[in-house]
């Protein structure tokens, strides 16, 4: 399962928020994930759709079903923004710090829940982040 359109699903609003969670969720099932894996990728794609929309001011995310060189399947989220970029990234990975009114949790969580976990970034630019998680 790849996002249909396969560029990518808009994220500008709280509901887009929520359709990332349910596409992520059929993603996660179809690759045959635990209910506790699915649990895990769905819970960082939400903090990385809303990190997008409230810190980046909006972007996209993009839904990959892979297969690593062993067969092993997987899923892949890809989330892109033009907002601002992050400054210092060591910080915004350290958990419990927040640029704002949350809990921290955003970014340190994701990189916890997922597998793998790579941030790029540009102050100025924006910020794309890829997390992947891999069956059991």
């Amino acid at each position: 399962m790849t996002t249909p359109g396969g560029d990518g699903v808009p994220i500008a609003s709280n509901d887009d928020v929520v359709r990332v969670r349910q596409l992520v969720r059929a993603a996660a099932a179809a690759a045959g994930m635990s209910l506790v894996d699915q649990t895990k990728i769905v819970t960082a794609a939400s903090e990385l759709a809303r990190n997008t929309f409230v810190h980046g001011g909006g972007g996209s995310a993009r839904v990959e079903s892979v297969v690593n060189a062993r067969g092993r399947a997987g899923v892949r989220l890809v989330f892109t923004d033009s907002g601002g970029g992050i400054p210092d990234v060591a910080q915004a990975l350290t958990e419990g710090w927040t640029s704002g009114g949350g809990l921290g949790l955003g970014l340190p969580g994701a990189r916890r829940l997922a597998d793998e976990f790579e941030l790029e970034t540009e102050v100025g630019r924006g910020t794309t982040v890829t997390v992947t998680k891999w069956t059991r």
